[in-house]
């Protein structure tokens, strides 16, 4: 008498540790950013010095302190095209506030996180309740806050760039927090590798650990059926923009205590900058799919490409043409990991 085992429920299998692997939506980042750093450790003889190294770091930590939440934006199924100039709002903010009104100038940084939080807040808010494409509204804002930066610099400085606040109070703790360095030997480590660090590990805990990170997901796949298994949508999308807005502030705040003065027409331009490291990571336009640590890995790839150009002392006027090919190429990889990792399932 023969009998026939019941038919095993997939979803009680453990998967293995290459489907694992196949699933993570940074693979393809992490497989593009080996072959960037070869590539440049072969044609570029300086490009392993640990000083070096260094100056890609930060180079990669400008970009990816903001690319970590354009790409918790991107999964939940959002742009944001205004994230450029709002690094230069808040910094203008901060530093105009405390020369105008003579404060210390802490006021002028927690005033600047206010109104940029608010400005993420308004984007979120006009998204939900116009029903308008995120790229319609956060392009008007991007306009007006072009405009904004550009009308009262000069209208309150009478040039284009802020007046210097560095020798008002409160300068020098303020350029500790957002803008100071160590030296180890030739090493010089940017504070911003750390702000870079912890927002990762924040967002990566979001995603991964909490309620709010299955909502955002949810929102980005599919926003009609989440809404309909009682996901919060409106209060997801504006907290995804305010987180935006947060790293736009630290930023900003970045640029201004390096700098002591800002010019107000920084900033354009940027925001593709960061769209195009979290794709470049792992995330899908579409939404609903992509990881904080993938948009780390794409900001990195981006400091190593800007800073090995200039080791290998090409051309930089090819540095766009490059980052394109790179958008491209990881685009596809991306693609084609993707694919593998829903037929091993």
């Amino acid at each position: 008498m023969s009998t026939t085992a019941p038919p095993v429920d997939e979803r009680l299998l453990k998967p293995s540790p290459l489907r694992k692997l196949l699933g993570r939506p940074e693979l393809g980042s992490v497989v593009g950013a080996i072959a960037v750093f070869i590539f440049f450790s072969i044609v570029a003889d300086s490009f392993l010095q640990l000083s070096s190294l260094s100056t890609v770091l930060y180079a990669a930590s400008t970009i990816g302190i903001m690319a970590v939440p354009v790409a918790l934006l991107m999964i939940g199924g959002e742009f944001d095209l205004s994230a450029g100039v709002l690094v230069t709002s808040s910094a203008l903010i901060s530093s105009m506030f405390s020369y105008q009104m003579t404060a210390n100038v802490w006021v002028g940084v927690f005033v600047s996180l206010l109104v940029t939080l608010l400005i993420g807040a308004f984007n979120g808010f006009m998204l939900t309740r116009t029903k308008l494409p995120s790229f319609i509204i956060t392009l008007g804002t991007f306009l007006m806050l072009t405009g904004l930066n550009l009308g009262f610099t000069k209208l309150i400085s009478g040039t284009v760039s802020t007046k210097s606040i560095g020798n008002m109070q409160g300068f020098s703790s303020a350029k500790e927090v957002f803008a100071s360095q160590w030296t180890i030997g030739s090493v010089n480590l940017k504070v911003t590798i750390l702000w870079w660090a912890a927002l990762i590990v924040v967002a990566t805990w979001i995603l991964l650990r909490t309620k709010a990170g299955n909502w955002i997901f949810a929102v980005g796949g599919n926003a009609d059926a989440a809404r309909a298994v009682g996901v919060p949508v409106v209060k997801t999308r504006i907290g995804l923009y305010m987180g935006v807005a947060f790293a736009a502030w630290i930023s900003g705040q970045h640029l201004l205590f390096s700098y002591d003065v800002v010019q107000s027409g920084e900033g354009v331009g940027n925001e593709l900058t960061y769209i195009i490291a979290a794709v470049i990571g792992g995330c899908l336009i579409t939404g609903g799919y992509g990881s904080a640590v993938g948009s780390a890995v794409g900001a990195f790839i981006f400091g190593m490409t800007s800073k090995g150009i200039v080791y290998a002392e090409w051309n930089p006027d090819w540095f766009k043409f490059f980052l394109g090919a790179m958008l491209l190429l990881a685009t596809l990889l991306n693609a084609w990991v993707r694919k593998r990792a829903e037929a091993s399932r």
